[in-house]
C-alpha cells in the first residue's frame, strides 16, 4: 500500500512540474521542436544533467541500490517506435506523459491524443504474436545494454568508470542548457487564411 501511495504522490508531483514548466502546452512543445522557444529544451537538458549526476553519485556512494533500476531491451521495434513517437510528438505537440497532464487540465485535443494512443497500444497487443517472429524483435547491442556500467547490465564502455562518464555528460548537458538562448528569433511560418466563403 505504501508503494502505491508513493507512486501516486510522485506521479502527481511529476505532473505538477510538467504543467508548471509548460510541457503540457502543445504550442510550447512545437515551438521548441521548431527551435523558436528554447525555454522547455533548457529545462529538459538541465533536468537530465542533474539527474545523471545525482543517480551515479548515489550509486557510487552506496546511497542508491542499482538493483532498483530497470533497463529495457533494445531492438529494431524500439527504433521504429521511437521514430513514430517523434513524428506524433511533432504533429500533436504531446507525448504520452504530457498528454495525460494536458488531459487532466481539460484539453479536448489531449483526450483525442490519448484515445489514439490507446488504440495504437491495442493494435500492437493484437499484432504482437505476428510481430515477435519478425526482425522487429531482433535485439541490438546485446539487448539490455547501457552506455556505461550500470548495475548488472552489460555496458558498451567497460574501461571507463560509469560515474565519470555520467558526470561528464551531466555537466555538458547543464552547460548546454546554460548557454542556449531563451528564444532564437525564428518567425512563425505564415498561414494562409481563406476568406469566410471559401472555408464553407
Amino acid at each position: 500500500m505504501n508503494d502505491i501511495l508513493l507512486a501516486v504522490f510522485l506521479g502527481t508531483l511529476f505532473g505538477f512540474v510538467l504543467q508548471r514548466i509548460g510541457a503540457a502546452d502543445p504550442d510550447k512543445i512545437i515551438s521548441m521542436l521548431c527551435l523558436k522557444d528554447l525555454h522547455l529544451m533548457k529545462t529538459i537538458l538541465a533536468g537530465i544533467g542533474v539527474a545523471s549526476i545525482l543517480l551515479f553519485a548515489g550509486m557510487t556512494t552506496g546511497l542508491l541500490d542499482s538493483g532498483h533500476l530497470s533497463v529495457k531491451s533494445m531492438y529494431w521495434g524500439v527504433v521504429i517506435g521511437g521514430i513514430l513517437l517523434g513524428i506524433g510528438w511533432g504533429v500533436s505537440g504531446f507525448c504520452p506523459g504530457t498528454g495525460v497532464v494536458a488531459a487532466g487540465s481539460g484539453r479536448i485535443d489531449a483526450l483525442v491524443f490519448l484515445f489514439g494512443g490507446l488504440v495504437g497500444a491495442g493494435l500492437y497487443t493484437v499484432m504482437y504474436g505476428f510481430l515477435k517472429s519478425t526482425f522487429l524483435m531482433e535485439s541490438l547491442f546485446g539487448g539490455k545494454t547501457t552506455l556505461v556500467q550500470t548495475g548488472e547490465y552489460q555496458a558498451l564502455l567497460t574501461s571507463v568508470p560509469g560515474w565519470a562518464v555520467a558526470i561528464i555528460i551531466g555537466v555538458a548537458l547543464i552547460g548546454i542548457a546554460g548557454i542556449l538562448p531563451n528564444t532564437t528569433g525564428r518567425k512563425d511560418i505564415p498561414r494562409v487564411v481563406l476568406p469566410e466563403r471559401e472555408r464553407s
